[in-house]
């Protein structure tokens, strides 16, 4: 019996229809000789340090770093994914021969593998299906051209390496930052991957809410309804501005030559990922989540190619299927296909580049058309099919004068273009409805229409000066975060890193939608509008990492870069891993060695250190006084809290403090001065519409249900309380989270299970603003 594994159960039903093997069974289908099974992504995963040694439960800084001797699996997901995880294994074990089904990459490489060695079915032969679609015609023909599944071994290589590095700087970087700076109920979470993109935003918010416009003047002038600028540019002094136009006034302006090409635009280069993604952002505000799970929905139905590639360019074994392809799109855009000449098609190296595919190739749409979608899922297939077509349309060429004038000696300048041949862009009409807005900070060519000059006309115009401002950077939406992970080549120097990060940039198109989403639910940063905002937390954290390897793309180029040697081959796995650790090692061991200690001094700047009691400078001895009491404004003043005081002037959260003996909810603030005080925080009133079902005990804002509990509408001001709708495995209904607010003690509530799997009754309690068991 041969055993196929997919990676998900609608592609694994598809393939078995393809393969005739239609009898059903409880997580698989059999039939022909085949069995086909599947996976819900990851079943098997890499054991948390605790489950190599029980006293990793608690956090020391003593235990870091945490190294296994060799990392072990363990089954991941919920009761559902396990129990299909033991049908898969007992699948594998009856099985003859497995071939690789999951999807045609890395991560899908390891998903197969990962359960193969969990099944211990590692010496049984396998196959491999490498597929770039799910449509009938592409799941015959790679089932009839299986590779052998060592011939991905070295993927398979680069995936572990990949997974273990992330556990390796994960677990060691969250623990040892939470630990060394944390505070009560506080996480810092540290990615090989996420910290150096939270720095991206971090670093561009700082930019923009640090930046000092600077005035300046540019000297304009009208002539025959067309804008000139002086040659000058940017006039930082305005006595020159102003003694400029006193010298062109009342003086003609003097065509002194017209310049005139045609600017040819070709197409634009078919979808990658990325590409799509940030179009979708730019157009339609779709988060990258959004935009991919849609395109991986579209693929699982037959109307695209796979999404998660970085290509985009089409090897030229698929030239004979473009005309077909196109004539099958008819049905959908007839009027924008009929113009080609689908006999005799213009294959250009902006398309057909053999070089530039390795994976998978661009997406495209497949010959199963989507005639009947709607909302988001047509806007993400329109942009797939109509990109396509365009391919195949002729350049856009747009004539572009150029007229140079002097007055009075004083050079001029102005520009126009005028489309004369659309080309690609009939099929993006938006395009032309957006008005260009010249940019305070760049020449931009201007579309403005020009009437004909002639070198030598002259005559009156009307100068006139324009006061303007530098502008601060914008701030990154999720359009131009992803150009910024996929070109994150500009911010290194070595050269080889510089292509690595080319190919893959931070991250890569498979992940970094759910880098981005990450950020967002560990609320490091926060979405207004398209615009993406670092917050308190995520500022703080980024302070905290004095290793700037570990916030800047660096680190993930050298090791992309290895990880894509690895794949060829040419990386050995052992070295890659040694090097992961050994820098782990740095970041634990030399961190303090920057010397900022918990924060700077705010008298002398020196290093804060942890005395017996409590905080103070570490140039005590030559006179500073500066002391932060552990106990101040009756908050417990822990070595976290102390600094994101010492470092950011302000507390991330709110708390309840005690001012003469009164309780006041606020944040801590710490003056130049040293002073201790606090700024009050109204609690915060429940979103209107939601049902307001008790009173905050930490804080006095409304209690309101959420997605995964009763929580606080107050947390965006740092409250953590919530009671949690599922507790040792057992819901929390409504009515017992509104009597444990309002008594502080809920019903006796029957049926929790320890983590030992053991039954228990319990009462809930608030303790402390805490939610407690209460037997």
């Amino acid at each position: 019996m041969k055993v196929i594994l997919a990676e998900k159960p609608s592609v694994g039903r598809d393939i078995a229809r393809e393969l005739q093997a239609t009898n059903r069974h409880e997580g698989y289908m059999e039939g022909n000789g085949y069995a086909v099974t599947w996976a819900f992504g990851h079943l098997v995963g890499l054991k948390a340090p605790d489950d190599y040694d029980p006293a990793h439960k608690r956090w020391n800084l003593e235990d870091l770093p945490i190294i296994p001797p060799k990392f072990e699996l363990k089954p991941t997901g919920d009761e559902g994914a396990r129990k299909q995880l033991k049908i898969v294994v007992k699948l594998f074990k009856q099985a003859d021969e497995l071939i690789c089904a999951t999807d045609a990459g890395r991560e899908g490489e390891l998903i197969f593998r990962y359960i193969r060695d969990w099944a211990k079915a590692s010496a049984k032969p396998f196959k491999r299906l490498w597929i770039n679609s799910l449509t009938s015609q592409a799941i015959q023909e790679g089932f009839n051209t299986l590779a052998d599944g060592h011939a991905y071994d070295n993927l398979a290589q680069a995936a572990r390496c990949r997974s273990e590095a992330d556990w390796i700087v994960g677990m060691n970087g969250t623990r040892y930052f939470t630990v060394h700076y944390g505070g009560k109920n506080t996480l810092w979470s540290i990615g090989r991957v996420q910290t150096p993109v939270l720095a991206l935003i971090v670093r561009r918010d700082h930019e923009i809410e640090h930046f000092k416009p600077m005035d300046y003047w540019e000297l304009h002038t009208i002539y025959r309804e067309t804008r000139f600028k002086h040659t000058a540019g940017k006039l930082v002094d305005q006595a020159e501005a102003d003694a400029l136009l006193a010298k062109v006034s009342d003086h003609d302006l003097v065509i002194s030559d017209v310049q005139q090409k045609a600017a040819k635009t070709p197409p634009p280069l078919l979808h990658d990922l990325t590409d799509l993604q940030k179009e979708m952002n730019r157009r339609w505000g779709m988060t990258a989540d959004q935009a991919l799970k849609i395109a991986q929905a579209l693929y699982e139905r037959k109307h695209l190619t796979y999404p998660r590639t970085d290509s985009q360019y089409l090897s030229s074994d698929l030239k004979p299927q473009v005309p077909k392809l196109l004539e099958a799109l008819k049905a959908l855009k007839g009027p924008e296909i009929v113009p080609l000449d689908l006999a005799g098609l213009r294959f250009t190296k902006r398309m057909i580049n053999d070089a530039k595919v390795t994976d998978h190739h661009a997406i495209i749409p497949t010959e199963v058309i989507a005639d009947r979608l709607g909302g988001d899922e047509a806007k993400v297939y329109d942009a797939v099919v109509t990109r396509f077509i365009a391919a195949f349309y002729p350049d856009c060429i747009k004539q572009v004068t150029t007229v140079l004038a002097e007055s009075n000696g004083e050079p001029f300048k102005a520009r126009g273009r005028v489309t004369s041949q659309p080309g690609w862009q009939a099929m993006y009409p938006h395009l032309g409805k957006k008005k260009q807005q010249p940019d305070d900070e760049k020449d931009d060519i201007a579309d403005q229409e020009m009437p004909p000059f002639a070198k030598g006309e002259c005559g009156p115009h009307a100068p006139e000066i324009k006061a303007k401002k530098t502008q601060p950077p914008k701030r990154f939406t999720e359009a131009s975060l992803l150009q910024a992970m996929e070109t994150a080549g500009r911010m290194v120097d070595e050269e080889e890193l510089k292509e690595a990060l080319k190919d893959k940039g931070i991250g890569t198109p498979a992940t970094r939608a759910s880098i981005i989403e990450t950020l967002v639910d560990r609320r490091y940063i926060r979405r207004e509008k398209k615009n993406l905002h670092s917050t308190d937390g995520g500022r703080h954290l980024i302070s905290l990492v004095a290793d700037e390897r570990l916030k800047s793309p660096e680190l993930t180029g050298e090791w992309e870069a290895n990880l894509k040697k690895m794949e060829k081959g040419a990386y050995p796995p052992e070295q890659f891993i040694e090097e992961v650790i050994e820098h782990t090692r740095t970041i634990i061991g030399g961190h303090d060695a920057a010397g900022t200690g918990l924060g700077p001094c705010p008298l002398c700047q020196a290093p804060v250190i942890k005395g017996r009691e409590h905080f103070g400078c570490s140039r005590w001895k030559e006179g500073c006084r500066f002391v932060l009491r552990t106990d101040s404004l009756g908050a417990e003043v822990t070595a976290g809290l102390a600094s994101e005081l010492l470092r950011n002037r302000v507390s991330l959260k709110s708390q309840l403090l005690r001012i003469d003996e009164e309780p006041v909810f606020g944040k801590m603030t710490l003056a130049d001065d040293g002073t201790v005080a606090y700024e009050a925080v109204e609690a915060r009133a429940a979103d209107k519409g939601k049902e307001v079902l008790g009173t905050c005990p930490a804080c006095g804002g409304d209690v309101v249900e959420s997605t995964k509990g009763y929580g606080c509408s107050n947390w965006q001001n740092g409250c953590s309380f919530t009671i949690w709708k599922t507790m040792a495995k057992r819901k929390i209904p409504k009515t017992q989270a509104k009597k444990l607010l309002s008594k502080g003690e809920s019903d006796l509530l029957k049926g929790f299970t320890s983590r030992a799997g053991k039954p228990f009754d319990a009462r809930l309690k608030l303790e402390e603003n805490e939610v407690k068991f209460a037997f």
